[in-house]
């Protein structure tokens, strides 16, 4: 009886590092995914995509928690503050990430030291549009009537310093013209009153200015990426249109916080890059309008890093200020 008793000691012994090591693989409990934007919005939709078909992958429960505020930099400073064990990431967005450290005075964290990019997910394009009405049907249109009436026309967005804003900014410095910028709450906000004839113009995401163009009640007038898309095949660039300076393109990627290990980084970018290749979710960032994204970590970040100066400089020559 003593025997078998050792023994059956000895087989436990035995078997407690295996299990320790299959405890420690990650990931192996709930990961929570930040979203730093509020639920319904484009962020949020593609971060709950994003997580429904990584939790399938990973098998393991991937939950999104919306934390809203101070232009995406509330969630992200949520990030840069996790525990780096792989179990808070989320997603990293333009503004947060390139814009700013330019436009905030003082931020809670270091876009590029103080978080571990992952993922491109996508970029995606701005269309310049104007209501049906209006009288400009080209951009060298709006162009001259601009500087013909300099701080006469207006142009919406979704805020300040988001892409919405910063394409106007960087479209009035390329142009030589002066716009009167009129910030809202939304981008649709924006576009409602742009259809409604409150603003004169909107740089506005591709994916939710296609309906309003569909239908006929805004007319688009260039596109922000460098070569025209294929779903409006006959819309110009901003460069074909004259103003080859102006390229704007969106983005956003899945980060984490500073010391994420590197298997872990690898474990989540493998993770990640699947779910790129679902049918259903290629299908709709395609439909969108979008670049779907992939590759790298490294890829990712040089990205950031490149977009972050660009970025600092247009906040810097426009002037821009948070509200």
């Amino acid at each position: 009886m003593l025997r078998r008793t050792l023994i059956s000691a000895a087989g436990t012994a035995l078997l407690l590092p295996s299990l320790g090591r299959a405890q420690d693989k990650y990931p192996s409990k709930v990961i929570t995914w930040i979203c730093p934007y509020a639920a319904g919005g484009g962020a949020d939709n593609r971060s709950r995509q994003m997580a429904k078909l990584m939790q399938a992958i990973l098998g393991q429960t991937v939950i999104v928690d919306n934390k809203a505020g101070g232009g995406g930099n509330i969630g992200t400073d949520a990030i840069a503050r996790a525990k780096p064990d792989g179990y808070t990431i989320g997603m990293g967005n333009f503004a947060p990430l390139a814009v700013n450290h330019a436009l905030f005075k003082k931020l809670s964290f270091d876009p590029i030291n103080d978080l571990v990019p992952i993922l491109l997910i996508e970029r995606g394009p701005l269309i310049l549009m104007v209501r049906s009405e209006s009288p400009f049907r080209t951009v060298k249109d709006v162009a001259a009537a601009a500087k013909a009436a300099p701080g006469k026309l207006s142009y919406g967005s979704g805020g300040i310093g988001g892409t919405h804003h910063l394409s106007g900014a960087l479209f009035e410095h390329v142009a030589g013209i002066d716009l009167i910028h009129v910030p809202y709450k939304s981008g649709g906000a924006a576009a409602t009153d742009l259809m409604g004839g409150q603003v004169d113009m909107m740089f506005e995401q591709m994916y939710a200015a296609m309906p309003s163009i569909k239908s006929g009640r805004l007319r688009p007038l260039a596109i922000t990426s460098k070569t025209r898309s294929p779903l409006f095949p006959d819309l110009p660039t901003m460069g074909e249109a004259g103003f080859a300076g102006v390229e704007v393109l969106n983005w956003q990627g899945l980060i984490g916080p500073k010391g994420l290990p590197a298997e872990t980084v690898r474990v989540l970018n493998a993770a990640g890059n699947k779910a790129l290749q679902d049918p259903g979710l290629r299908e709709t960032m395609l439909a969108q309008g979008n670049e779907i994204g992939g590759g790298t970590p490294e890829a990712f970040a040089a990205l950031i890093k490149s977009e972050a100066p660009r970025w600092g400089k247009v906040v810097k020559d426009a002037r821009i200020e948070p509200e």
